[in-house]
């Protein structure tokens, strides 16, 4: 009877929680979580490992996304990343690929360049396996753009500007616009389209899109230039008097932080980059973090109700960056599974252990706290 109690008592602690105000995972934490998977995307081109990341995003939004405007863009993304996939299919039959193939499938029209455009070509033979090919890098690059798309999803943006640091409120304008035009762009997307339809007007087709595409740009640029505006009507970006050593000091840090970031991603995605990505990586990550810890001392801005990083967002996080740093181990110990080979042409194999790995992602939709029903925006969450 006590075994039973106790594990019983285990499950219930054990049990995601109702979302509040006060147990809501921080959107950083989110983000850290869609950005470990996307560097695990880019780390391979096994179209199963692609498809289970995306299963991994897709479930974790569909368990642990809100009615908020921000939460449906998720779709958005989806079908932006079937498109990228069929221009990439496109290209390849148009423009050719270096890939050599043996199964000629068809044979276009080549049009004829001049001596200067020698290496390119427009038409000619299409093969399979160059069709393989681009089908498998296209869909490592929707897999990107997905993961980002369940980051959208899941992350308010207003809670996302509350928590940035101090050292970036100069820049307020630039990062209000950048954090909140893709959620605006989607929300007047739906607003647009619901009116139409209650106009008896189609929603679909290219003309639909055409007559939605310019109202919406100009919409969510106007809504996040008119909030960045506001915030800085409020004292956002103002910073206090600090000796100029220290100034120059965090902005050094920052930049060569950032720089270094930028370096050591660029190295981690390349092929014979990992030696050196990392360790620059996390130098970068190291100068960024004292930068922008030492340029908060600048900001006389006090925080409402700031976001706590409790043991469920660290779990959220990490989770992510596990799967990130599993799938770079295991680039670096069978590469040749993480990235088959269509010459000749064969099917993919699902490599077991990587795979296995990519699941440690599904852990948000079991730990992080379970959202209403219905969540209306809260305008005290509006920084």
């Amino acid at each position: 009877m006590n075994r039973s109690t106790g594990l019983a008592r285990l499950l219930h602690a054990l049990r995601a929680p109702a979302a509040s105000r006060s147990n809501a995972v921080p959107a950083g934490a989110w983000w850290l979580w869609a950005l470990g998977l996307a560097t695990a995307a880019s780390r391979t081109t096994n179209p199963l490992l692609l498809g289970l990341l995306v299963g991994v995003a897709g479930y974790v939004v569909a368990a642990r996304r809100t009615d908020a405007p921000w939460a449906r863009s998720y779709g958005a993304f989806v079908k932006l990343g079937l498109f990228v996939v069929g221009v990439r299919l496109v290209f390849s039959v148009l423009l050719g690929s270096s890939v050599p193939g043996t199964r000629l499938l068809f044979t276009l029209p080549e049009v004829p360049l001049p001596d200067w455009a020698q290496g390119v070509r427009v038409g000619g033979q299409v093969t399979a396996e160059q069709l393989v090919f681009a089908l498998y890098d296209g869909a490592k690059l929707a897999t990107l753009l997905i993961c980002v798309g369940a980051a959208n999803s899941l992350a308010n943006p207003a809670r996302l500007l509350k928590s940035l640091p101090g050292a970036l409120y100069e820049a307020g304008v630039a990062v209000v616009v950048a954090m909140t035009f893709a959620p605006n762009m989607v929300a007047d997307v739906l607003r647009l389209r619901t009116a139409r339809r209650l106009r008896g007007r189609p929603t679909g087709g290219v003309a639909a899109v055409l007559q939605i595409g310019l109202p919406v740009l100009e919409g969510a640029l106007e809504r996040s230039v008119a909030l960045a505006a506001s915030m800085d009507a409020r004292g956002y970006g103002r910073t206090a008097q600090v000796p100029p050593a220290v100034r120059h000091t965090t902005n050094a840090l920052t930049l060569g932080g950032l720089l270094g970031v930028c370096a050591g991603t660029y190295g981690l995605l390349a092929a014979q980059g990992a030696v050196y990505g990392l360790p620059l990586l996390g130098a970068g990550l190291v100068a960024a973090l004292a930068g922008l810890k030492l340029g908060g001392r600048r900001s006389v801005r006090t925080r409402y109700r700031p976001d706590r990083w409790g043991a469920r967002a660290w779990l959220v996080a990490g989770s992510g960056v596990l799967v990130a740093a599993a799938l770079i181990v295991a680039g670096s110990a069978d590469p040749e599974a993480l990235h088959p080979g269509v010459v000749p042409l064969s099917p993919p194999v699902l490599p077991l252990w990587p795979a296995a790995a990519v699941l440690a992602g599904l852990l948000p939709a079991a730990v992080a706290p379970v959202p209403p029903s219905a969540s209306p925006v809260d305008p005290e969450e509006q920084p």
